[in-house]
């Protein structure tokens, strides 16, 4: 049993148990929140070598706070690793991790799994232009914010090397069944490892099984390095050939076969949501569908990964239909929109003004404006459209980086529109 406390935290009780640690929800009383405690079992700090090695991993994790600040990583708050006593604070996710769905009756729908895989490579490409690889991707460090939903934290960087310090890589750590044909003949590693572990994953969350199984840990480290794994839809007809080819290529044995970058597996990825053999409904787009859109617009080139997810949940996504007045003459509005698909009409007073394109943004204005946001000309569909929505409140909710380079975007539209409206009167 845990003591009431462990340090100035107030512990409330056991969330899981491990050979080697047990993690406790926890009470923060300075920062007022709950907090997820992992600390070392007393015999493994007592041990000589293995209290050496798993406070190592601790002091992994404790390095990367705030150096790892992403919407879809663990944020890590606190360490304590001493002689006696070795802890690490972290938030607090508590949907659970994946392991529930890897088992062949809890598998996630398509989109489901494939938003969930794409924020994990986002998370880890990031982590990646960190100089960080995790090395340790498997179902049980990847946390659900909620139960049933997409929302996701990968958890336990205790593995990882940085390659721009001087932390080098620990040896016999990791999980064999999701390691890389490399990690386990202990060759030099990069991203590419954790890129096919979590291939291996996506294979799991296909299929409820692992690629490779074995009774022991030295015929399934065999296996990995020699053997080709049945292909998922072998094993499931139903899984959409696009997804198969995905899990196919991050798992290739040969470096130069498997994806190169995080950006070729988070853009195949998306493409899948295309696919016709996965039955969505079109009007309503996943989050990862959102996020490459956005990543597509000029306007949000100079936003991070983290600014990006937080833009989608300030924004309203709409399809409307050819011949929909968007925004009207004359009316008062405290919003901004962007189309994101589809062409739309401006007009003043009956005539048109301009035609608007995929990617362009309108109404802007009327948050700058004198006037109260009175509307000085009407946007009109002409064709099926996909709006993406902001109300001025929302905007003010945005971080400040955020709300930074909204702005910093806007001048930039503004100065462009000046530019070209001096140009057609230079011309007339």
């Amino acid at each position: 049993m845990a003591a009431d406390r462990i340090g100035k935290y107030e512990i409330r009780r056991l969330l899981g148990e491990g050979a080697t640690s047990a993690v406790y929800l926890a009470w923060d009383p300075f920062h007022q929140r709950e907090v997820a405690l992992k600390q070392l079992h007393p015999e493994i700090i007592g041990d000589r070598q293995r209290g050496r090695l798993y406070r190592q991993l601790l002091l992994n994790e404790a390095a990367l706070a705030g150096k790892l600040v992403h919407p879809h990583i663990v944020q890590i708050f606190d360490a304590v690793i001493g002689d006696n006593e070795a802890y690490v604070v972290m938030e607090y996710v508590p949907g659970g991790t994946l392991e529930t769905l890897t088992r062949p009756d809890q598998l996630p729908p398509f989109e489901r799994l494939i938003e969930i895989i794409f924020k994990c490579t986002r998370a880890l490409d990031y982590a990646f232009h960190q100089g960080v690889t995790h090395r340790d991707i498997k179902p049980a460090n990847i946390l659900l914010n909620v139960p049933g939903s997409s929302d996701i934290r990968i958890s336990d960087f205790g593995a990882a090397f940085q390659t721009a310090s001087e932390t080098t890589q620990i040896s016999g750590i990791g999980s064999p069944a999701y390691m890389s044909p490399q990690q386990v003949r202990e060759m030099p590693l990069d991203h590419r490892t954790d890129i096919y572990s979590l291939g291996v994953v996506m294979y799991q969350l296909l299929t409820g099984r692992l690629p490779f199984e074995s009774d022991n840990n030295y015929s399934l480290i065999y296996r990995i390095a020699h053997d080709i794994p049945p292909p998922p839809i072998e094993l499931r007809p139903d899984i959409p050939e696009a997804l198969d080819a995905i899990v196919r290529r991050a798992m290739e044995k040969e470096l130069e076969r498997r994806y190169q970058t995080w950006a070729e597996f988070s853009h195949d990825l998306a493409l899948a949501f295309r696919n016709q053999s996965i039955a969505l409904d079109r009007h309503a787009l996943p989050e990862a569908e959102k996020f490459q859109t956005l990543r597509g617009i000029a306007f949000f080139r100079e936003f991070a990964d983290a600014e990006l997810w937080e833009v989608i949940g300030l924004a309203q996504w709409s399809h409307l239909q050819p011949g929909t007045v968007i925004m009207k003459e004359g009316e008062a509005g405290d919003h901004f929109c962007f189309l994101a698909a589809g062409e739309a009409r401006v007009k003043k007073r009956g005539k048109l003004l301009n035609v608007l394109t995929a990617g362009e943004c309108f109404g802007e204005m009327a948050l700058f404006s004198a006037g109260g946001g009175v509307r000085s000309a009407s946007i009109e569909a002409t064709t099926e459209v996909e709006v993406i929505t902001f109300r001025a409140r929302a905007l003010q909710r945005a971080s400040d980086t955020c709300r930074m380079h909204f702005y910093k975007a806007f001048l930039e539209v503004l100065s462009t529109r000046l530019s070209l409206a001096s140009s057609r009167i230079a011309n007339l």
